[in-house]
């Protein structure tokens, strides 16, 4: 099985750490689960980045388990490299991403 390295744009941080703040504000640690389940669930693309669904032209999708937001992604396969675009609601219009390429 192939491996890959795992790279998250700068804009992807920062939907996290804005997601992080507003779960943070809600309810005291809710933002600190948030964030374990989104990356322990990021870092499991380096095996499994073919399990999820192409859902614009090259882009895939992963659900976060329990929380309503997407990671947004591409595989290079030349550089054996999944770069992670943008961390979105799944009530949002998911074009808005595509502004940050």
């Amino acid at each position: 099985m192939k491996k890959y390295n795992i790279k998250i744009d700068q804009d992807a941080l920062i939907d996290i750490q804005e997601i992080t703040n507003w779960y943070n504000n809600q309810q005291k640690g809710l933002g600190k689960r948030f964030q374990l389940t989104a990356t322990k669930q990021i870092n499991t693309l380096s095996k499994y980045a073919h399990s999820h669904a192409i859902r614009y032209q090259k882009f895939r999708c992963m659900v976060i388990k329990k929380f309503p937001y997407m990671v947004h992604y591409y595989i290079n396969e030349e550089n054996s490299l999944v770069e992670i675009f943008a961390v979105i609601g799944t009530s949002r219009d998911p074009e808005i991403w595509k502004s940050r390429r």
